[in-house]
């Protein structure tokens, strides 16, 4: 039980955090932002993006850290949550 609770949690957050990677390079090249996987993909990825987003100053430079900051923040969660389980 403790192993497939093991690979439930880890599998998620690597998801998680390959979403997070597709945002980000889906924002660097032209798509369509109507497209209902990429349209998905920034419900998902909201969700963890908006409240670090509200956290950190403005991007004054045009630069937005959100993204390296969730990855590193859900990064520090899974293993927390791994260690526990």
């Amino acid at each position: 039980m403790n192993y497939l609770l093991y690979k439930i949690i880890d599998n998620a957050f690597n998801l998680l955090q390959i979403m997070i990677i597709i945002r980000v390079v889906l924002s660097w090249v032209p798509h369509d932002p109507y497209n209902q996987l990429i349209q998905l993909l920034y419900q998902i990825t909201d969700v963890i993006l908006k409240p670090i987003r509200e956290v950190l100053p403005l991007q004054s430079m045009g630069i937005d850290f959100s993204p390296v900051v969730a990855f590193f923040l859900l990064g520090f969660v899974k293993k927390f949550l791994l260690i526990a389980v």
